[in-house]
């Protein structure tokens, strides 16, 4: 299944995965052996978590390994209606706003990054600039007008 990400989504997937193989895998394998070291392990909590951090490490490092095999970077082609990767200013009763529509692994509403699974990400797909978009939010249901695309 292909991952549509941004350039720098995948770079930022790519760092990631190189820090975890680098260094927090490693750094995860010395807590280890130092507390098995320190003898019995059935009742040696710091052993046990070093050990449920190796296999937080070593689950991430698969999962990224695969989003960035399945990745294809977006260019923003279609400028016509909403896509993966489209930049969009929206307009509501409360003010503007302004989000990317991304995959999943790439969203972070702190830097205007929505995903198009979220109810907001799908209700904009394949919209048009002049478009009235519909959609339920915790809060109720929610209106926007797109302003603008790029």
């Amino acid at each position: 299944m292909v991952k549509y990400l941004t350039k720098e989504g995948l770079e930022k997937l790519k760092e990631e995965l190189q820090r975890l193989e680098t260094v927090d895998r490693k750094e995860v394998i010395t807590r280890i052996s130092h507390a098995a070291s320190h003898g019995d392990l059935k009742e040696n909590a710091g052993y046990h978590a070093a050990k449920d951090d190796q296999g937080f490490i070593e689950d991430r490092i698969k999962r990224l390994t695969s989003t960035i095999n399945q990745a294809e970077v977006i260019e923003g082609k279609n400028k016509d209606t909403v896509q993966i990767g489209s930049v969009v200013s929206l307009k509501s009763e409360s003010g503007q706003d302004k989000y990317q529509i991304v995959e999943p692994e790439e969203s972070d509403i702190m830097a205007g990054k929505i995903s198009f699974k979220s109810s907001l990400g799908e209700a904009l797909l394949g919209k048009k600039k002049g478009d009235i978009v519909k959609f339920s939010a915790p809060g109720g249901a929610k209106e926007y007008k797109i302003i603008n695309l790029e």
